[in-house]
């Protein structure tokens, strides 16, 4: 169980090219744009979860506020028996690529937390579990911030979030960091306890024969571009789905 439980935290966490013209806003990165973030909201989520032939159930808490010129991020996560399995934080500025995490960090049940640096002086990024550093040039996010990046951007530039464009951007985690691409989908209606929602699904790519995590994250329009459905998957059929089932806007 240990180990079943310990692949479940780590997955959970992960809080994972078309024309010229449809990719001139965000594909040539880093890119520059005027931020225009969702309201400050707090969503509550409810988690399911399939892992090694066992069903998993919990609750996750967000609280997302941004004030223009700053923003924070909080996760308290829990699981049914387990009590809470998660927190996790990101916070910095917003600037003229968007997000500008300045610390994130990240606290596992039994397992001492983890903190990630944007220096913004030294312009570095480091990390308190690893001696990896890597170079920040504009537009670098962390795990918990990646979506709210992707939210972001879609609101700053609706016209330009089509079908088939791509969106790459550099993305730290725990001990290092690595280049992601996202690819916008179609349109979808998904099933929420707030009732049927529109969406845009935005999807993580996974290259060829790469037997990495993929993310897929639902943004509904009408509710501020929030994400609100998130879903990890693994190339064995495991999966992590988080679902909207409250959002309450703060004043």
């Amino acid at each position: 169980m240990s180990r079943f439980f310990s692949r479940f935290f780590f997955n959970l966490i992960l809080a994972g090219m078309t024309s010229a013209s449809s990719l001139a806003a965000f594909a040539q990165a880093p890119a520059k744009f005027t931020a225009n973030p969702p309201a400050s909201a707090d969503l509550n989520y409810t988690i399911n979860a399939h892992q090694s032939g066992l069903s998993l159930n919990g609750t996750s808490i967000l609280h997302w506020s941004q004030d223009k010129d700053h923003y924070s991020i909080s996760t308290e996560t829990r699981a049914m028996l387990l009590g809470k399995i998660l927190e996790a934080k990101s916070e910095g500025a917003i600037d003229a690529y968007g997000l500008a995490p300045l610390t994130s960090t990240e606290k596992r049940l039994r397992k001492a937390p983890t903190t990630t640096t944007f220096n913004r002086e030294t312009r570095s990024i480091t990390f308190s579990a690893s001696e990896a550093s890597y170079p920040i040039k504009g537009g670098e996010q962390d795990r918990n911030s990646v979506v709210w990046q992707l939210a972001t951007m879609a609101r700053s530039a609706p016209a330009k979030f089509k079908t088939g464009v791509s969106i790459s951007m550099m993305v730290a985690g725990q001990k290092d960091a690595d280049q992601w691409t996202f690819k916008v989908g179609k349109s979808e209606t998904i099933k929420t306890a707030l009732g049927n929602l529109k969406t845009i699904k935005v999807s993580k790519l996974v290259k060829g024969n790469d037997k990495g995590q993929k993310i897929d994250i639902w943004l509904a329009p009408a509710k501020e571009w929030y994400p609100v459905r998130i879903r990890f998957a693994e190339p064995d059929g495991d999966f992590i789905e988080q679902t909207i089932v409250k959002i309450t806007p703060q004043s």
